[in-house]
């Protein structure tokens, strides 16, 4: 990245050769990983500029937005309702989780066997290397599991502002109140922090550009269902990852153009892998930026990965907000129904979730699901029995993978993955 950065990095208090470090990294694997497929859709260079200015250019068009009044608010998970953010003339970015870094230091805080993703998001904060992280006005955190739940305790510390929403474990009458109740919390600490009063027009803008974003990546899910695949599982999963710290129509414009492309692409039967190839659907736990092990592995392994039940993927993102709301508690009513829709493990019991993988393996023509949890993940490692009883039952065979950030056990991965593929020729 330029040069022309690196004051402003300093300005917002980054440890420069960490964070040098940690560019270097994510620079080479993205070359490793990214650039070295073959017949990529000529689209995919927006997401690649994206990604090569993710802590330069789209830092300083935020840092422009704060300079205008606009405040930025970050988050970690799906749960967390934009529409209400940009509503308040806020922006909302996901924030850095999902790399191992400063782990010496945030074992000092947090027990070894934590979740690696917590952990992630702690060293990126202790290592001050997330310029997201760093440039946010409110950081907002949700009690989805214990572990969050007890690390927001420990993170309040190192952030300024720190909201934890209270999400709840179960799906009926009180779980919903709790939910509405909290995003109206949520609201009236938004509207604090911008002093900027929501309204009719504001929130139903809001949720047609959330709704918009929503729309274009649904399209662009629905495209992956050809054979050949169009566009690799990798890419697919870089342009969802880029749905979480983009400019919102600047994203949605991006990824129809794409789809356009893909289109074209299907019309002529021009995969970026022969027809034929085993197809894998990837269930579980969240892939965070630069979090591209497992899918890497997978396709260079023989499969491609055509969907992914995911927080950063189609868990996260496939319902939209219902936009015939008259007034702003008829259109709050409608982002909580939205968002009580995500299926996350969090929930007991969850037949919810079995079942909308089932309905993904049919749909995307799965000849496979690689069920994905990262260590120490209780929720999700613990649905990964139940998942594999139901998907066996529908003859949808099922290889569960616990890992982490490392790459310690990559060669292992690979031989089971392998196999796995071969199974299912």
């Amino acid at each position: 990245m330029s040069e022309d950065y690196r004051g402003m990095w300093k300005d917002l208090g980054l440890d420069l050769a960490g964070h040098d470090a940690l560019l270097g990294v994510l620079s080479g694997a993205y070359r490793d990983i990214f650039l070295s497929q073959k017949n990529r859709p000529e689209g995919m260079g927006y997401f690649d500029f994206v990604m090569s200015e993710v802590h330069g250019l789209r830092i300083r068009e935020l840092l422009d937005e704060k300079k205008t009044g606009r405040k930025i608010i970050g988050s970690y998970c799906v749960f967390v309702p934009e529409e209400i953010v940009l509503a308040a003339n806020a922006t909302l970015v996901g924030l850095c989780s999902g790399a191992d870094f400063a782990m010496s230091e945030v074992e000092k805080l947090l027990p070894r066997n934590t979740c690696a993703l917590i952990k992630s998001s702690f060293g990126f904060k202790l290592g001050k290397v997330c310029p997201y992280l760093e440039s946010a006005d409110m950081i907002v955190g949700e009690n989805t599991c214990d572990g969050k739940k007890k690390a927001y305790e420990s993170l309040g510390h190192l952030v300024n502002n720190l909201f934890v929403m209270d999400l709840p474990q179960v799906k009926s009458e009180q779980g919903r109140a709790l939910l509405k109740s909290e995003y109206q919390r949520f609201r009236t600490a938004v509207e604090a922090l911008t002093g900027v009063v929501i309204t009719v027009e504001s929130l139903m803008l809001a949720i047609q550009t959330v709704n918009a974003k929503r729309a274009a990546i649904h399209r662009l899910y629905s495209l992956r269902k050809a054979d050949p695949a169009p566009i690799s599982g990798l890419d697919a999963l870089l342009a969802n990852q880029v749905f979480f710290y983009d400019n919102p129509a600047r994203f949605t414009d991006s990824v129809n153009k794409i789809c356009d492309e893909l289109e074209k692409r299907i019309a002529e039967k021009n995969g970026v892998f022969p027809e034929k190839t085993p197809r894998i659907l990837i269930s579980g736990c969240p892939q965070a930026v630069p979090n591209w092990k497992l899918p890497f592995i997978v396709e260079t392994s023989g499969a491609v990965i055509v969907g992914e039940e995911s927080c950063v993927e189609e868990r996260g993102t496939r319902n939209l907000t219902d936009a015939s709301g008259k007034t702003v508690d008829e259109m709050m009513e409608a982002i909580v129904d939205r968002y009580y829709q995500v299926d996350c493990a969090i929930f007991t019991p969850n037949p919810q979730r079995l079942e909308h993988i089932q309905e993904m393996a049919a749909a995307y023509k799965a000849d496979g699901v690689i069920h994905y949890g990262l260590q120490f993940c209780q929720p999700y490692l613990m649905e990964s029995i139940p998942v594999e009883k139901a998907l066996e039952e529908k003859n949808i065979p099922t290889l569960r993978i616990e890992t982490d950030y490392s790459m310690e056990d990559v060669g292992q991965l690979k031989t089971r993955i392998e196999a796995f593929v071969e199974q299912l020729r």
